[in-house]
């Protein structure tokens, strides 16, 4: 799985790469406290469980890959600053990108987040499926310091099936699939297994318009 493949031009995965930036020093900081991040995040998700789905705000939803993802309850959203205003939206995006607390803000947990980011598969000649992204997208993923784990395997959310990376430092993973003609990421970062879960349920599929 994962036919490494070479992007044209000099942009390979670049939005996933300005992402990963913003993600990296925030867990760089918080790894010295791992046994605090633990007892704390566990405090976390008993919180998140005990609020409804009604308490998220404002879900996020994309009518072009027929996607929505339920951003939890008062986490940021730092989607506009992140954007790149040079970046030729054709050919990459930016879809969503929200943290538990602002990135420049370091504390002794993790600081939970997700990034939803679409590149053009043009842009990889040869690429036919979404397991095809998983060698560059590792390359990526390592060349940040984040260790894979596992091999990539097929999952589901919903009806739709995904490619999903598993890395360490701390909880991340990554699923990937192809629509309309785009090769679309989540990247999803948490202090602990179970919460990273919680994170991936929040994301939902439509059936996706034909084009």
């Amino acid at each position: 799985m994962g036919t490494m493949l070479h992007r044209r031009g000099t942009q390979s995965l670049m939005i996933f790469a300005l992402a990963l930036r913003t993600l990296s020093p925030s867990v760089t900081a918080q790894e010295s406290s791992c046994s605090k991040a633990s007892a704390k995040t566990e405090q976390r998700i008993k919180a998140a469980r005990s609020r409804s789905d009604a308490a998220d705000t404002n879900p996020y939803r994309d009518t072009d890959f027929a996607l929505t993802y339920k951003t939890p309850y008062g986490w940021v959203d730092r989607t506009q600053q992140m954007q790149d205003p040079e970046n030729d939206s054709s050919k990459s995006k930016l879809l969503l990108a929200v943290f538990e607390r602002p990135p420049e803000a370091v504390g002794d947990t993790i600081n939970s987040a997700v990034v939803i980011a679409a590149e053009s598969a043009s842009s990889y000649p040869g690429l036919k499926t979404a397991a095809d992204y998983i060698g560059p997208l590792t390359e990526l993923t390592t060349s940040k310091g984040f260790k894979v784990v596992g091999e990539p395997y097929e999952t589901s959310v919903g009806t739709t099936t995904l490619v999903r990376l598993d890395c360490t430092r701390e909880r991340q993973s990554s699923l990937v699939l192809l629509r309309n003609k785009f090769v679309v990421s989540f990247t999803f970062i948490a202090g602990s297994t179970d919460e990273l879960d919680e994170l991936i349920e929040k994301l939902s599929f439509d059936t996706p318009k034909s084009k």
